[in-house]
């Protein structure tokens, strides 16, 4: 049915991206404020509406390049399932409505929101085909979503947590090229010719890096004067082995299993990360909101 392939076509399960909207709710100990709950699920859905909508832009984008990958040639308008002319008016229509309703939150909001979708817009017709410019502009991403995220609800960001997300960010970014290449070996420039530029061994040297900048950046953030200040605790270094078991089992499944190529997915399917992810989240409610 046309319903079903456009609702496949906006990615839902892509969505979980949207979920990094809600870490400066989380830090900002407002769990439990109900009017900024509320604000921030209205972020998280204006951006589904946004990311939705930008990824049935990239599938017209790319839609020669995808008919041709051994997986992106079954999604909806690359098979043949769904007419180009109705994705392209799919895509109006979310994109316009998320534009519109980032407009009920705040200005500022909707500055953020607006950047995002121009970046996204950017990266699908020029950035993606700038080597390293490539992976930063998908990071960007991330960082966008945590920063719409506290405007959304009108706190602070600490700079740290803006620092562990492009970190991380990058490191997810950078695993998903190397998939990219593992996966289709000689054909990887024939479907996105900026793999041409990229070798495993160079982005296993970049990951490197990122992987170490990100622990180190989570292990300072949790013991800075900054953050013992904010929340009263020195406890949050507790949740450092969650972090690192989590980088640790990433890299397991991008290097053992030669997976990589669909971070929300690993994170859906593989049940250790998920339990590791769910253990860290779970730790950081009970020492930020139990203190007593």
């Amino acid at each position: 049915m046309l319903f079903i392939e456009i609702y496949k076509s906006l990615r839902p399960q892509q969505w979980i991206k949207n979920l990094f909207i809600f870490a400066p709710l989380v830090f900002s100990q407002n769990l439990g404020n109900w009017p900024v709950v509320v604000k921030a699920s209205g972020a998280f859905l204006i951006f589904c509406l946004l990311s939705g909508s930008l990824y049935i832009l990239n599938d017209i984008k790319d839609l020669e390049e995808d008919r041709l990958h051994p997986k992106k040639s079954k999604r909806p308008l690359a098979s043949g399932r769904l007419r180009k002319d109705y994705a392209i008016t799919v895509f109006f229509l979310f994109f316009s409505a998320g534009l519109l309703l980032s407009l009920t939150l705040n200005f500022a909001f909707f500055v953020c929101a607006l950047i995002y979708a121009v970046l996204q817009v950017g990266y699908s017709f020029f950035f993606k085909h700038i080597v390293i410019v490539d992976v930063f502009i998908i990071a960007a991403g991330f960082l966008i979503r945590v920063i719409a995220g506290g405007l959304a609800i009108e706190v602070e960001i600490s700079p740290w947590l803006l620092l562990c997300t492009i970190l991380l960010a990058l490191f997810l970014a950078m695993s998903k090229r190397r998939h990219e290449i593992i996966l289709l070996e000689k054909n990887a420039e024939n479907h996105r010719p900026i793999l041409r530029e990229y070798h495993p061994y160079l982005l296993d040297q970049m990951i490197a890096v990122v992987t170490a900048s990100t622990v180190i950046s989570y292990c300072l953030y949790t013991i800075s004067e900054e953050t013992v200040a904010k929340f009263g605790t020195t406890r949050l270094i507790y949740t450092v082995p969650f972090v690192l078991y989590g980088i640790f089992r990433y890299l397991y499944i991008v290097h053992q299993k030669k997976e990589g190529g669909s971070p929300e997915a690993i994170i859906i399917k593989d049940r250790p990360l998920l339990v590791d992810i769910f253990l860290w989240i779970v730790s950081i409610v009970v020492i930020l909101y139990m203190k007593g």
